[in-house]
C-alpha cells in the first residue's frame, strides 16, 4: 500500500526541482565527496550534445538506463518517472519516427517542463502522462521495453510498481531500468541512518529483495549489476530482466 505522507513529501521534492535552478544540471540527491554520482555527467557526451541542455540540465538520474536497454528501431519504451524528459527523449530518438516513447509522472511541474523541453526538441513520438508509476495509465500488454531512472526506490509500495511493468509489456518485453541499490546486509535502519527517503537512500531496495521482487512479479533473467557507489555500502546498479514470452 501507498504511503501518500511520504509520496507527498517525494512529489514536493521533485516538484521544487522542476523549478528550482539550483538543482538542475545536478540532482538534489547528495553528492558525496564531490563525486558525479546522480545527474547529467553519467550520459554519453553523443546522448547530452543530441539533446536540448534545459533537458540535460534537469537530469537527475543515477545512469543511463536508454544505454542498458537496447533499444530497436519501432519498438514502443515508456519511462516511469519521467522527470524532465531526457530519457523518453533519447529513447524516442533510437526508436527512430515507427516507434513511439512515454512518460509518467506524478509532478505536475515536471510534466510541464517535460513537455517543455519536448516541443524544443521538436519531438513528435513522445507522450508525457500524469499517473503513478504504481497504477501506469497504459493498457495491458502495450510496452516493448520499460526503463527508469533513480524512480523505483522512491516508491512506497515497490510490488505494485514491478507488477505493473509486468503488466504493461508485451509477452518477451523487458525492463532496463538504473536505481539504487543497497549490499544484501544492510538493514532498513541502516539505509535510513544513511540518507533519508527523498534523498534516494532509506528507501532504496537490497540487491536480493529486487532480484525476489521482479522474480515473485513474473519475470526471468534478472540481473542486479552495481556500477558506482552513491554513499558507502549503497550503490546505482543496472536492473535487467524479462517477461516470458
Amino acid at each position: 500500500m501507498i504511503d501518500k505522507q511520504l509520496q507527498e513529501q517525494v512529489r514536493q521534492r521533485y516538484a521544487q526541482a522542476a523549478t528550482d535552478s539550483c538543482c538542475q544540471g545536478s540532482s538534489c540527491c547528495p553528492e558525496p565527496d564531490g563525486q558525479d554520482v546522480f545527474g547529467a555527467s553519467l550520459y554519453s557526451d553523443a546522448d547530452t550534445a543530441a539533446a536540448p541542455a534545459s533537458v540535460v540540465e534537469a537530469s537527475l538520474g543515477c545512469g543511463n538506463p536508454t544505454a542498458i536497454a537496447d533499444l530497436r528501431e519501432g519498438e514502443t519504451v515508456l519511462d516511469l518517472g519521467s522527470g524532465g524528459g531526457l530519457d523518453v527523449l533519447l529513447s524516442a530518438s533510437r526508436v527512430g519516427p515507427t516507434g513511439f516513447a512515454y512518460g509518467v509522472d506524478m509532478t505536475d511541474e515536471m510534466l510541464d517542463l517535460a513537455r517543455k523541453n519536448a516541443a524544443e526538441a521538436g519531438a513528435e513520438n513522445v507522450e508525457f502522462l500524469k499517473g503513478e508509476i504504481e497504477n501506469v495509465p497504459l493498457p495491458d500488454a502495450s510496452i516493448d521495453v520499460v526503463i527508469s531512472n533513480c524512480v523505483i526506490n522512491l516508491s512506497t509500495d515497490k510490488p505494485a510498481v514491478l507488477a505493473e511493468m509486468f503488466r504493461v509489456l508485451k509477452p518477451g518485453g523487458r525492463i532496463g531500468v538504473s536505481d539504487v541499490v543497497t549490499e544484501d546486509h544492510l538493514s532498513e535502519d541502516a539505509r535510513a541512518k544513511l540518507g533519508s527517503y527523498v534523498d534516494c537512500i532509506a528507501g532504496a531496495m537490497s540487491r536480493t529483495e529486487y532480484i525476489s521482487g521482479l522474480e515473485d512479479a513474473g519475470f526471468h533473467g534478472v540481473e542486479v549489476e552495481f556500477t558506482h557507489q552513491v554513499v558507502p555500502e549503497i550503490h546505482a546498479a543496472i536492473i535487467r530482466a524479462a517477461k516470458p514470452a
